[in-house]
């Protein structure tokens, strides 16, 4: 008997299994290979956006918002892309929170090669991918977020914002709060960053244009979770001439259903922000409170040339009608086109060169952005609602040029650090 024979078959098994390991090293190298290949093609002919925002926590905006940049990369692409390379849009939600906004950014940087980033709905997720762009020295526009703070005081050279301002909405707002000339007020607010500075602005002014005017009862309630009973009986209890609102979404529906209910409005004039756009508008029907005069977006009955056009291509699109979401989504990728064309490409410094002073078509017609402050003077519209036909409608609105409630360079230059 050969006693050697197992110790020789177990050391041919090993060589076997060298022979494959290092066979199967080879085709995973290969495959890697192959796959680093497909990445870097895709990469030399594609532009990649990284797109950051709160879809689960905020559907009512951001799912038409979804719709308006897919149109936009679409409509991008088939007029032949960006110097030859196509848009591609690669969405993250942050849920509603800054920590996974920042997670989400360093991940579509890292993993998805992203070459500019965009998005956030929230002005504390604005705020927190502000920074992020400042840390990592990448481009972001800042497409829906509010706070003054992303272009002023936390203002840095990486990131630009679209929408109108909390300022800017508000300043619109106070010449028709003052027309009212109403001397007690209450106001009632989302008691975060968005709020807080809308009310401060909103008192500021007001007390500037009318020196009289006394603030009677404050309602600060936590985002999502208004208790609307007891709020809108501390306003009732207050017994204010006007009431000015910053609550949106959910929230302000169940503000008029219980002021309805109470008999508060329409006794009571308000002035309200966002309330005229149709995410929030249209849920109430007609529990919608007559006269409230807000800013919003009566897609129904604009009919320039540009929001034309951009409105029959939507409902061509999604056989659905535009919310502002839709313009926001849309404006936000039609800015970066318009900003990587001027640049040549995605590159920081060039895109940034780029912005500043940046001319952009969009359904409200031409906006700029600021080189001061990376501003852009995108409007809004300011009205008074009203019923028709059992729903909730802007009228008796016009269109608010942002170019005329932003700030002097001087003002700004004492607000933004980086401006100085």
């Amino acid at each position: 008997m050969n006693h050697d024979t197992p110790a020789r078959g177990r050391s041919a098994a090993v060589r076997l299994a060298r022979a494959a390991a290092i066979a199967g090293s080879g085709i995973a190298l290969a495959l890697a290979g192959i796959a680093f290949c497909a990445d870097a093609a895709a990469e030399s002919t594609t532009i990649r956006i990284g797109e950051i925002n709160s879809y689960k926590a905020q559907p009512a905006f951001l799912e038409p918002y979804r719709k308006g940049m897919e149109l936009a990369v679409e409509q991008v692409n088939a007029a032949g892309g960006i110097a030859g390379k196509k848009l591609e849009l690669i969405t993250r939600d942050d849920n509603a929170n800054p920590g996974d906004a920042v997670r989400a950014a360093e991940e579509l940087l890292a993993r998805e090669r992203a070459d500019v980033l965009m998005g956030s709905f929230l002005s504390n997720v604005g705020l927190a991918l502000t920074d992020f762009a400042r840390q990592k020295k990448v481009f972001f526009l800042a497409s829906e977020p509010l706070t003054d703070k992303i272009v002023w005081q936390d203002g840095n050279r990486y990131t630009f914002r679209l929408r109108v301002s909390t300022y800017m909405q508000t300043a619109m707002l106070v010449p028709e709060a003052v027309k009212l000339k109403k001397k007690r007020w209450a106001v009632v607010y989302p008691n975060y960053e968005y709020g807080q500075s809308a009310v401060a602005t909103f008192k500021e002014l007001l007390k500037k244009a009318q020196p009289d005017v006394e603030f009677v009862n404050e309602q600060a309630v936590p985002l999502g979770k208004v208790d609307a009973g007891s709020v809108v009986q501390a306003l009732a209890d207050a017994k204010p001439d006007a009431i000015f609102n910053v609550l949106f979404a959910t929230d302000v529906a169940k503000l008029v259903r219980e002021g309805n209910t109470r008999g508060l409005f329409p006794a009571t004039p308000v002035v309200s922000l966002l309330t005229g756009e149709p995410e929030y508008l249209d849920p109430l029907k007609d529990e919608t409170p007559t006269g409230w005069i807000v800013t919003g977006y009566p897609w129904s009955s604009i009919e320039t040339k540009e929001h034309t056009a951009f409105r029959n291509a939507y409902r061509a699109r999604f056989k659905d009608y535009p919310r502002l979401g839709s313009v926001i989504g849309y404006s936000a990728v039609m800015s970066m086109a318009a900003g990587m064309r001027k640049a040549g490409g995605a590159d920081t410094e060039r895109l940034i060169s780029a912005f500043e002073g940046l001319k952009v078509e969009t359904p409200f017609g031409h906006i700029q952005y600021r080189a001061i402050d990376h501003q852009s003077t995108m409007g809004a519209y300011v009205g008074k609602l009203a019923q028709q036909d059992g729903k909730g409608v802007m009228i008796d609105y016009q269109y608010m040029d942002g170019a005329n409630f932003l700030p002097s360079d001087e003002e700004v230059r004492k607000l933004r650090p980086a401006a100085r």
